[in-house]
C-alpha cells in the first residue's frame, strides 16, 4: 500500500489552541493575536504554550478543539477487506475508486498470482504467520505450499473468470462479483484530527488486522509531521488505551 497526506488545515495545533482557549476568553480568539490568546497558558516561548494547552486538553479529555484540525490522506492499494473495515466509521469522509466504472479487463491473470490486483496476506507468504481465530497455530511445510497454491490459484481463477464476463458482455458493476476481498482500491479519506486518534485507538491496536493496523500506522506517521505536539503525546500517553475519544 502507499500512503500520502492529501491536504491537511495549515498551522493544526494553533487552531486547536485558538479553538480551545475561546472556552475561557472573554475577548473572540479572532479579534486577537495569537500571542495575546496564549497569553494565560504556562510556558517561557509560544511554542512551549502550545505543548502545555495540548497536553492538558488530551490529559483531562478535553478532546472538542482537536475536531477543528483537518487532514486528507489518499491511500493507494488496500484491499476491500481494509476498505470494508475502515468504511465502518462514521465521522470520516470517504471517495472510493469503482468498480463500476473501473474496469480491470487488461490485467495479466498470471500475474495476479505474484501480486498484481489482489492483496497477498502474509500468510500465504510465512508459514510462520499467526492471525486470529486460527485453527492451528503452525502448519508443515506440506500444508503451508498447498494454502499458497490454493490461494494463488484461485485469485487468478476469479481474475479470469471476471474479465471472460467481461468478454460475455456482462458489465463492470456485475462482472465484479466474482472478484475475491482482496482486491486492491484506493481510498481518499478525510477526519479531523480527534478521530484519527480514535480510529488509531481501534485500528493501531494489537488485535487489529494486520493490514489496517499498517495503514493506519502510516498514517500516524504522517499526522506526526502535520500536527506533532498532538500526535507525539498521543503515541507517548493514550495509544492502545481505548481512550473513548470518539465523538
Amino acid at each position: 500500500m502507499d500512503v500520502k497526506l492529501l491536504e491537511a488545515t495549515d498551522d493544526p495545533e494553533d487552531l486547536i489552541c485558538k479553538a480551545a482557549r475561546n472556552d475561557y476568553s472573554d475577548t473572540s480568539v479572532g479579534s486577537q493575536s495569537f500571542e495575546a490568546t496564549m497569553a494565560e497558558v504556562d510556558g517561557d516561548t509560544l511554542d512551549d504554550k502550545k505543548e502545555t494547552l495540548i497536553g492538558h486538553l488530551l490529559d483531562h479529555g478535553h478532546f472538542g478543539p482537536f475536531e477543528h484540525a483537518q487532514a486528507t490522506f489518499a491511500v493507494e492499494g488496500v484491499s476491500r477487506s481494509c476498505m470494508a473495515q475502515i468504511t465502518r466509521h462514521r465521522h470520516v469522509s470517504f471517495d472510493v475508486q469503482s468498480m463500476r466504472y473501473v474496469s480491470f479487463d487488461d490485467v495479466d491473470p498470471e500475474a495476479v498470482r505474484e501480486g498484481e490486483l489482489v492483496v497477498t496476506p502474509p500468510s500465504a507468504t510465512d508459514p510462520d504467520w499467526i492471525g486470529r481465530n486460527q485453527q492451528k497455530a503452525s502448519v508443515s511445510d506440506e500444508e503451508f505450499e498447498k494454502r499458497t497454491e490454493v490461494f494463488k490459484d484461485t485469485i487468478e481463477q476469479a481474475v479470469e473468470s471476471y474479465q471472460e464476463l467481461l468478454e460475455l458482455g456482462m458489465p463492470p458493476e456485475d462482472a465484479r462479483f466474482v472478484l475475491p476481498i482482496g482486491t486492491r482500491v484506493n481510498i481518499v479519506m478525510s477526519m479531523n484530527a480527534r478521530m484519527l486518534m480514535h480510529v488509531a485507538d481501534m485500528r493501531a491496536a494489537a488485535d487489529a488486522q494486520w493490514e489496517i493496523r499498517e495503514m493506519t500506522e502510516e498514517m500516524l506517521d504522517l499526522a506526526a509531521d502535520w500536527c506533532p505536539k498532538t500526535f507525539e503525546y498521543y503515541e507517548r500517553e493514550m495509544k492502545g488505551r481505548k481512550n473513548r475519544l470518539a465523538p
